[in-house]
């Protein structure tokens, strides 16, 4: 507006910022360019096929497998009939919240908390050993707990050494022991991440504490953990979110059995997709696991946001 009636000259000088201010920013932009580009390439557009995948009947072999055709909603009100489906989404919530919200997430504070006061050495071994789990790949996390607990495992071989009977394991509590695996790998990223929050409490608040007689629980309750609450929704978010997809360490140790015992989401939408060769049920499946996570992080986002 400022530069309306005046010469062409001063127009063309008016402009001139403006266009210094948009060649910068293409700039800045341009170098970002081909990570967009494979972002879309390589996250976007597998979740589009997906959704459009989870509206036909596409199949991995026979005539749909080349030329599917749109369905509508049938892979979605055929969810609300199987049982199969509402056995996995429950198994899948327990699994999340025994070993994630729990297991993980507790066992991660507890050796945040047990390290810290603890030596430099000390600190060093714990926290090698447990980040060794952590980096272990899932493959063979999932090998490592099928030979501790299977029928001749190392678990068995020690109860008989000791004169105690054992048991099959992946068999009487399959859910239980695909759980203590999934605890067992993922503490570590809790631990670290509440090591460093646990860094950032001043200790001369927690010492006043003391000196006023506070006891130990009520300093963690009343201003560490108040203090951490950020730390602590972002693990949760994080953990919740990695848990919803394991798949290599269940179907290793019980190929989501016995019968159907261990078979969650990720499991079930692998057997329907590549075993019944359903990918439009499957992607179906994969449309719900996706929400299910979506749900969790909305959560989690809202509990953070009230702490504002």
């Amino acid at each position: 507006m400022v530069a309306v009636g005046l010469p062409e000259p001063t127009r063309a000088a008016a402009r001139r910022p403006r266009n210094v201010r948009g060649r910068r920013a293409a700039g800045r932009i341009l170098p970002l360019v081909p990570a967009l580009a494979l972002l879309a390439l390589f996250f976007l557009g597998p979740i589009l096929w997906c959704v459009y995948a989870s509206f036909t009947d596409v199949a991995l072999t026979g005539a749909t497998a080349s030329t599917p055709h749109l369905v509508g909603l049938r892979n979605y009100r055929q969810m609300l009939h199987d049982p199969q489906f509402r056995q996995s989404l429950w198994l899948t919530v327990v699994f999340v919240l025994g070993s994630a919200v729990i297991g993980q997430n507790v066992g991660g504070m507890v050796l945040a908390l047990l390290m810290k006061s603890r030596r430099r050495i000390a600190r060093a071994v714990v926290g090698a050993i447990v980040v060794g789990a952590w980096v272990t790949p899932e493959l063979v996390a999932g090998f490592v707990w099928y030979a501790f607990l299977s029928d001749d495992g190392t678990l068995n071989a020690i109860l008989h050494a000791v004169g105690l009977h054992g048991k099959s394991w992946l068999y009487a509590t399959p859910l239980l022991a695909v759980t203590l695996a999934n605890i067992w790998r993922g503490t570590a990223f809790s631990m670290l991440v509440y090591s460093a929050a646990l860094s950032n409490v001043p200790d001369d608040l927690l010492e006043a504490a003391a000196v006023d007689g506070a006891s130990a629980f009520a300093r963690l309750r009343h201003i560490t953990l108040p203090l951490m609450r950020r730390a602590v929704m972002t693990n949760l978010m994080t953990i919740t979110l990695q848990t919803l997809a394991v798949f290599t360490l269940i179907f290793v140790m019980t190929g989501g059995g016995p019968g159907t015992k261990t078979q969650t989401l990720p499991v079930y939408m692998y057997q329907s997709a590549f075993k019944f060769y359903q990918l439009g049920y499957g992607a179906a499946l994969a449309i719900v696991l996706l929400a299910v996570g979506g749900v969790f992080s909305v959560v989690y986002l809202r509990m953070m946001r009230e702490d504002v």
